[in-house]
């Protein structure tokens, strides 16, 4: 045990030395630093010659090419030719909203990440920060919800992380009125898609806008909370790839990077429901003044029992109390400071008659109490408080009253949800407190396999790029090493320590003594007494055996012998006899001279 002890503390040890060492390997190193100052030129030239040959290989790079679809699309965009063609700012204002914030004046433009592993690959980027942004750009053609799929993909990389603002796009409704230079919050849409946060409320959005078939007004539905966490996709600021498949059976999915982080039906899992219920409580409907929903009533038949005092206090003074010896009840708790004085500023006619602050008695310290003695508080065993009757169960209660259902006159059936307003056009419009949000790869097309294509040659690359630029495991351990030199004991520990342990508890087992140390003593071991008497027991049963083999052949060759019969009792006194009472005599009777010879 005081070894495991020994080791352990060996390992702190090693940890703390190591902490000091690189302390003083930095302080070394500023102090070459001083002295490479006096070095000439040459010396400096083979060291900067060094250092080039040892720093490590550069990261592999990989080459970036624009994505082309390779099918049918509605819209695709990947702003790699450096422009904002075919996109439309908006030059409208909010309505309700002060003048100062009510533009849409925030600045978009065309920029290549600020970290980017892909040279060239350029997307669309939020400059500003705190101001409403508005852009849109028309479909290729529009987008009618019939029998094929819906499917709407893009990027987003939050380059300064996100503090509160969103990042989704709006499929924007065809209708006669869609002006998109004056596209604002107000615009109808027919679907709004993508990622939003505000303090710790991480959002990731499918809405659409469902019209009544009755009445003709439009409600948004909003699809269920996912189940994952999404906080990742907002604070770890690499390009992460929406994605929303909506199916012509209502059926749709929610993946972030080709995951699957939400799915459902429209007509089972939007909120609110996007059919009415068939019937609804009736608003005219009133619960009957003598209705009781009582469960339980106080049982009028109970009384009060005489000997019940409510007036008893629940704390009484302990009786059995007595004053502690030594308690000075003529010195007060607390005494005036003796040392402290009266301010020179202090003006009684303003401030008063000055009394010296109080501090806890001096005198008090040592004895168990001052002032006053006072009994101990105790509960009362005669308390019993207020006196209420028992509860019973009320024979007239009549269950929670609600009010009776009605047919609802709202009612409608929508069994194709699918079938939304046509979309003819796409749009951001955003507010953000954060600036610089890239948006890259937008595609809208009905064939899973070209979304699937268009983000193996857009994200995929970004992803493959990073992947190529992150260090290994322990390059990042020894960077953080660097910054945090205490993590070369938490290093130390985790490695060498179940090492050691496994050597110390393989190694450490009772180490049985060899037959060649017996030989250094005369002195008896038990394992090799054990091991004599195994030894001298298994000659003298051999022994045993060899004579009876003798005395048989001697009795068949000589049968008219009269001696036989006293041979073969006195061979069995000798048997009795070689069972020696202790080992020592066995072995004495055992030996070949000492047996006794045979009468013939």
């Amino acid at each position: 045990m005081e070894l495991k002890w020994l080791l352990c503390v060996t390992l702190l040890a090693l940890g703390i030395l190591a902490v000091q060492a690189h302390d003083m390997d930095e302080d070394d190193a500023d102090d070459v630093v001083d002295i490479e100052d006096d070095l000439d030129d040459g010396i400096e030239e083979v060291e900067e010659s060094k250092s080039e040959t040892s720093s490590p290989p550069p990261a592999p790079k990989v080459a970036y090419r624009a994505p082309v679809p390779t099918g049918e699309v509605y819209f695709a965009e990947s702003f790699d030719k450096g422009t904002l063609d075919g996109w439309i700012l908006s030059r409208a204002k909010k309505d309700d909203t002060d003048d100062e914030i009510a533009k849409y004046d925030g600045k978009w433009e065309v920029q290549e990440m600020k970290e980017t592993k892909l040279p060239g690959d350029k997307g669309l980027v939020m400059v500003t920060r705190a101001k409403h942004h508005a852009i849109s750009s028309k479909l290729y053609k529009p987008f009618v919800f019939d029998t094929k799929p819906l499917i709407i993909q893009y990027e987003v990389n939050f380059q300064n992380g996100i503090e509160c603002g969103g990042a989704y796009v709006k499929l924007l409704s065809k209708t006669p009125e869609l002006n998109l230079d004056q596209f604002h919050d107000k615009t109808p849409y027919t679907i709004m898609f993508g990622p939003d946060k505000c303090g710790e409320d991480y959002k990731l959005h499918f809405i659409f806008r469902h019209k009544n078939p009755k009445t003709g007004k439009y409600e948004e539905k909003h699809a269920k909370r996912p189940d994952a966490d999404l906080k990742t996709y907002f604070t770890d600021k690499k390009t992460h790839l929406y994605t929303l498949v909506l199916n012509p059976d209502n059926s749709f999915e929610i993946l972030v990077d080709q995951t699957v982080v939400n799915s459902g039906n429209l007509l089972n899992d939007m909120s609110p429901p996007v059919n009415p219920p068939r019937e609804i409580e009736d608003p005219n409907d009133q619960k009957p003044e003598d209705w009781d929903e009582r469960p339980k009533i106080p049982d009028p038949d109970a009384v009060k029992p005489d000997d019940w005092d409510e007036d008893a206090p629940a704390k009484i003074a302990d009786e059995n109390a007595v004053k502690p010896e030594g308690w000075l009840d003529d010195e007060p708790e607390y005494v005036a400071d003796p040392d402290a004085e009266k301010p020179e500023d202090w003006d009684e006619d303003m401030d008063g008659e000055w009394e010296a602050p109080q501090i806890a008695n001096p005198k008090c310290e040592t004895a168990p109490g001052c002032g006053t003695w006072q009994r101990p508080m105790i509960d009362n065993p005669n308390y019993k408080g207020k006196w209420k009757p028992p509860m019973i169960d009320n024979v007239n209660y009549q269950g929670i009253w609600k009010p009776r259902k009605i047919p609802n006159p709202d009612f409608f059936e929508d069994l194709e949800p699918f079938k939304m307003t046509p979309v003819s056009a796409v749009g951001l419009e955003l507010w953000s407190m954060t600036s610089d949000i890239f948006f890259d790869n937008f595609i809208i097309c009905s064939d899973r396999a070209v979304a699937d294509d268009w983000a193996s040659d857009g994200w995929g690359l970004k992803k493959a790029a990073d992947g190529a630029a992150e260090p290994g495991v322990v390059s990042q351990m020894m960077a953080a090493a660097e910054e945090r030199p205490w993590l070369w004991v938490v290093y130390i520990l985790t490695v060498a320590l179940p090492v050691f342990l496994v050597v110390l508890f393989c190694c450490s087992g009772k180490k049985q003594p060899s037959a060649a140390e017996y030989k250094k003593t005369d002195a008896p071991q038990a394992d090799v007494v054990d091991d004599e008497k195994e030894e001298e027991k298994d000659k003298g049963e051999k022994d045993e055996e060899e004579e009876e083999e003798d005395a048989n052949e001697e009795k068949l060759g000589s049968d008219a012998d009269l001696g036989s019969a006293s041979q073969e009792e006195e061979e069995e006194e000798e048997e009795e006899d070689r069972k020696p009472a202790s080992e020592e005599e066995e072995t004495m009777n055992r030996s070949p001279r000492n047996r006794k010879p045979r009468k013939d």
